[in-house]
């Protein structure tokens, strides 16, 4: 199993003298589904930014597909996480007047793809999370639960390295959010690689690997065992 996420030593401080991370050492093989789960204020959030490039460390390194982050300019590190990472973020972020099908095809605008062949992709990744009726929809025409499946199709419709999920089902009902939780299980279960951030730790007890964060470290991790 190649590793996606490989994080050694990673500190992360602010002014002030906070510490969001301490030391941390975490590594994310291809194809799993991990929950990385603390309650506000753990550093999750901090881990986040860090793995999804979004921020550099004080201290440590980071690789994410095999990619030393700290030897990239910015504009590398823009590039790959436009080709390695897809995000999903609790507030959805989608385009408003804008068309499922051209919500999900801005995955891909970075790509180089002509405009038919993005759209024609964000067809097929609709289709993929059950949304193939809904192509033409905006986002005030959808769900909840709709509009967090338009948004999980954007993260995936380049084929990313790496799913980072942020509390994915934290502005859903409880029925909406099962349903986009057996969505990723199910895109897991396909060979997507998905990390969910999340501070509910009954959700994150049933994905098969979870890893806790407090006061900036990891403090367990871990995984079912198969039988």
């Amino acid at each position: 199993m190649s590793t996606v996420v490989r994080l050694c030593g990673v500190t992360k401080e602010y002014a002030g003298g906070v510490t969001a991370l301490a030391g941390v050492d975490l590594t994310v093989g291809q194809g799993e589904l991990v929950g990385i789960v603390g309650p506000s204020g753990s550093g999750k959030s901090t881990l986040l930014h860090i793995v999804g490039t979004l921020d550099r460390p004080t201290a440590g390194s980071v690789e994410i597909a095999g990619h030393d982050v700290a030897a990239l300019s910015d504009r590398r590190l823009s590039a790959l996480r436009a080709r390695h990472i897809g995000f999903v973020f609790q507030a959805f972020h989608l385009v408003p007047g804008v068309s499922a099908q051209d919500n999900v095809a801005e995955g891909l605008l970075y790509s180089g793809l002509p405009r038919a062949r993005r759209r024609a992709l964000a067809a097929e990744a609709l289709a993929r999370v059950g949304l193939a009726d809904r192509l033409k929809h905006r986002p005030h025409e959808l769900s909840g639960g709709q509009k967090q499946r338009v948004a999980i199709a954007r993260a995936v419709v380049g084929q990313p390295d790496l799913l980072l999920a942020d509390e994915p089902t934290g502005a859903l009902d409880s029925a909406s959010g099962e349903a986009v939780m057996e969505l990723l299980r199910g895109l897991n279960a396909e060979g997507a690689t998905i990390a969910v951030i999340t501070h509910d730790t009954e959700m994150a007890d049933r994905l098969p690997r979870r890893v806790r964060i407090r006061d900036g470290r990891i403090v367990a991790d871990v995984r079912e065992v198969a039988v």
